[in-house]
């Protein structure tokens, strides 16, 4: 479990990431804090194209920059976003971040913290938003 002082630097650091956001289309602005188990924090921005497939998100671009330095283990990801980079609404994870975490993190407990600021906040688990989840463990023999 993400204690409160990690639950606070998390958001901190998702908000700081914002300022990078590239959302010349939309204009909606994500900023993510990926907590890697060996405690490295991992950040990312929602980054789009023009032709709109090849848009990343902010969470799957953390989650990217750390299997690429060879982490993946995580305990928790923080996400924050809004029109503009202003934080009205909560901003959950799309179908295919969720999708991503499956591979890289443990449905019942890893954590995802959804925020609007450091006192406005919601923590879910990877199950509670992908209850019946497709990952590694499907396609195991048994």
């Amino acid at each position: 479990m993400t204690d409160t002082k990690q639950i606070q630097t998390l958001i901190e650091t998702a908000i700081a990431q914002l300022a990078f956001s590239y959302t010349p289309y939309s204009h909606f602005k994500v900023g993510a804090a990926l907590l890697a188990k060996n405690g490295t924090i991992y950040t990312g921005c929602n980054i789009e194209n023009a032709a709109y497939t090849p848009t990343n998100c902010a969470e799957r671009t953390a989650i990217f920059k750390a299997v690429s330095e060879g982490v993946r283990e995580f305990d928790a990801i923080c996400v924050v976003g809004g029109k503009d980079g202003v934080l009205e609404d909560f901003a959950p994870p799309c179908g295919v971040c969720r999708q991503v975490m499956m591979e890289f993190c443990q449905p019942d407990e890893f954590q995802i913290i959804l925020a609007k600021g450091k006192e406005d906040y919601q923590i879910y688990t990877l199950k509670d938003l992908m209850p019946q989840g497709f990952g590694p463990g499907n396609l195991k023999e048994r």
